[in-house]
């Protein structure tokens, strides 16, 4: 039996009153005021120019302007909650990394499930990490380096900033695809590290490529592989680890989108659908690859590919985390 037209009118009257408007009609007029990206970080890191260099494109797209604020606490943490309490309208968005929005999943105990209390929007882009090691050293490549470490076990000295973080659990998955050991030395950022590692002082290192690159450009200290499936337009001539003779062990920071759970499905089509267009766009691919940032494949820009790629994420360094004993309060 079809409704009169009025009375239609009025129920959807009615429905609106009550907070119940149809999603298409509210995704329809979307976005009708400024949109808010969450970077759960400092101001100035890769993230937070990654969410500004976006947002900067998105606005012109959606004719709205998209503001990026950067909360940050426990490791990303604070950050992220702040998107998973807030209204699911899509004027508020995370923007983060495999750190907060995987790894702090094992780290420390979360009052919202980071796979279901967010909907993900796009992967934007990928930094892999890089295998590093003092000049001095007496490897010239991956499998020498490997045999050294056999030779040496428990010896050798690998920086990290810090327990729980991506160079400590690249290290973890290494030690165990390569079956060496090693001892890791916390510092307090990726600098120090660095820096002691140019004056001998650590042996290896394996952090994502941009804290390296200018340090073996000046041969400072020596690359040994990077752990992807292709080599790095800023270091060309390092080879992979396929290619170096440890196929298939990949580690990287990787970036992406998401929005409140509830956020209705229009939505979510419509802020990816911009995104990928950003994406595609090659003045924001130049400025991601200045920063040693790759644009994620379109594959993996699509939600649903992204939501299971993070779970697979959670699903291999979930296991290392609780493996290592690593508990962060």
């Amino acid at each position: 039996m079809k409704l009169a037209r009025r009375k239609f009118l009025h129920l959807l009257t009615s429905a609106a009153a009550a907070g119940g408007y149809p999603a298409c009609a509210l995704a329809l007029d979307y976005p009708t005021r400024p949109i808010t990206i969450v970077v759960p970080f400092a101001a100035g890191g890769a993230t937070d120019v990654l969410a500004r260099v976006l947002a900067d494109a998105m606005g012109k797209s959606l004719g709205q302007t998209v503001i990026v604020e950067d909360v940050t606490g426990a490791a990303g943490g604070i950050g992220v909650a702040r998107v998973v309490r807030a209204p699911a309208d899509g004027y508020t968005l995370s923007v983060g990394t495999l750190t907060t929005h995987v790894l702090i999943g094992g780290l420390y105990k979360l009052d919202f499930d980071l796979l279901t209390d967010l909907m993900p929007v796009a992967e934007l882009a990928y930094e892999p990490l890089l295998i590093c090691i003092r000049n001095s050293l007496p490897a010239q490549n991956l499998q020498e380096l490997i045999a050294w470490l056999k030779a040496n076990p428990g010896k050798a000295t690998v920086g990290i900033p810090g327990a729980g973080s991506t160079g400590n659990l690249a290290g973890l998955s290494f030690q165990k695809a390569t079956g060496t050991t090693f001892q890791f030395v916390p510092y307090r950022g990726d600098g120090p590290a660095v820096q002691d590692m140019m004056a001998g002082q650590i042996d290896m290192m394996i952090e994502p490529s941009s804290n390296f690159t200018a340090q073996v450009q000046a041969g400072t200290i020596r690359a040994i592989a990077v752990p992807a499936k292709t080599r790095l337009f800023s270091l060309p001539d390092v080879p992979t680890t396929d290619e170096a003779g440890l196929p298939g062990f990949y580690a990287s920071i990787w970036f992406g989108m998401w929005a409140p759970k509830g956020t209705p499905k229009d939505i979510i089509a419509k802020l990816n659908a911009v995104v990928v267009a950003a994406l595609a766009d090659e003045a924001v691919k130049g400025r991601l690859n200045k920063l040693g940032q790759q644009v994620a494949s379109r594959e993996l820009q699509a939600p649903e590919a992204f939501g299971a790629f993070q779970k697979v994420e959670a699903d291999k360094w979930w296991p290392i985390i609780k493996a290592a004993n690593i508990k962060i309060d």
